[in-house]
């Protein structure tokens, strides 16, 4: 593994432990020649899962496009990292028991929003906003009476 501080090649391993319930291994490493520390994580590899757009297009999953959607509804929210990852692998493993090869957008949409609804309310409605298109206030109070049906009736 190559050293992210100066590119050597030559790197040791020097803790490595079972995460997110066995599905991922975290591995701390050492750079021999810069003594700089990392962490790198293996997991395996969706193959072949692609997501049907709203449009009917099909694309490949992107892990790095889910993490993205996860990390701006989260910024600034103080949600620890990990938890973001173990909730974008519970979603992966949920998706290929449930889905097989394919799996819709809105299926996978779903999927995140009730992940962040579990992990912030606030983060859920960043991603809410966006992912449901709202079109005025309206709509987002009415997603928030949903979150929060005792205050539904109160003035925001």
């Amino acid at each position: 593994m190559k050293c992210p501080y100066c590119d050597n090649q030559k790197t040791k391993v020097i803790d490595s432990r079972a995460v997110e319930d066995g599905g991922v291994i975290r591995r701390r490493r050492r750079c021999e020649e810069c003594d700089s520390r990392f962490t790198t994580f293996e997991r395996r590899e969706t193959v072949g899962l692609m997501v049907v757009k709203r449009d009917g297009v099909r694309e490949a999953y992107s892990r790095e496009k889910l993490e993205l959607g996860f990390r701006k509804a989260c910024s600034k929210r103080g949600v620890d990292t990990d938890e973001i990852e173990r909730g974008i692998a519970r979603i992966e493993e949920q998706v290929m028991k449930e889905h097989g090869k394919d799996v819709s957008a809105s299926v996978l949409g779903d999927m995140v929003m009730e992940k962040l609804r579990e992990l912030d309310e606030i983060a859920y409605l960043r991603f809410a906003s966006v992912y449901k298109r709202f079109g005025d206030v309206s709509e987002f109070q009415k997603e928030l009476g949903e979150l929060m049906p005792e205050e539904a009736d109160s003035p925001l």
